[in-house]
Formats: structure tokens, sequence, C-alpha cells
């Protein structure tokens, strides 16, 4: 039976920089194709050697994701037009996972923080109650 995964695709699955859906067919497809594990470990073992193709390079230092200030920066709604354009490109249409789990993380942090000012913002005012009079 014919691979029908390319190699720059197999590559991608080792680094995992493939779409969780993509990355389910290959491992379906492992289990039904022992020569695919052979394949696999081919790349495995041409990597080991230092042999590298300039688009894995490319790949496996994501040289094409934002930074983490840059999502930061989206997240708030203070990114340039084209910049905001190319991240809402790279998380919705390349599916990047790590971009993903770091625009998630920084969701998380922000949502933290507004919680903490919250409570902060309330204990004040208890704490405070009592002090204020009213004329």
């Amino acid at each position: 039976m014919a691979n029908r995964f390319s190699e720059v695709e197999l590559e991608a699955y080792l680094d995992e920089a493939l779409s969780p859906a993509r990355m389910a067919e290959i491992e379906s497809t492992l289990r039904d194709q022992p020569d695919m594990s052979a394949q696999l470990a081919a790349i495995n073992g041409r990597r080991d050697a230092g042999v590298h193709s300039l688009g894995e390079i490319w790949r496996r230092h994501r040289l094409t994701c934002p930074s983490r200030a840059q999502l930061g920066s989206y997240l708030l709604g203070a990114t340039p037009k084209e910049l905001a354009d190319y991240i809402r490109f790279h998380l919705t249409e390349i599916e990047c996972r790590v971009c993903a789990a770091n625009l998630n993380d920084l969701e998380t942090q922000q949502a933290d923080k507004q919680a903490q000012a919250q409570n902060r913002r309330r204990r004040y005012f208890q704490s405070s109650a009592g002090y204020l009079r009213r004329d």
C-alpha cells in the first residue's frame, strides 16, 4: 500500500506541528502500515546524523510563530492590523498548537489577574467601610 503522507508531513508529525486531525490520521495509518514506522525511523536517523532540510529547520525553530509578546499584544488588541491578521491566520488556518497553547496561557493569566484585582478592590472596600463618613 502506497504511503499517502509526504516526507514533509511526516517530519511535521515528528515535530508535532500538524493539526490534531492530521496527526490522528498519521497515527491511525501507522497502526495499519508497519513500513511507515521504518520511514519515520529513517527520518529520525537522518536528523540524528545532522542532515536537515531548510523547511525542517524552519519548522523546528518555529520561525513563522509570533513571539509571546506579540501574542500578548494580540490578546490586548494592541497589534497593527497586518500583524493581527497574520496571527489570526497562524492560529486558525495553520492551527499552530504551540501558539494556541501560548495564547491560552496568556488568556488564563489575564483572567487570573482580573480576578485578583477584583478581589483586591473588594478587600479594600471592606477594610475601609467603617472609616467612611456620611455627610
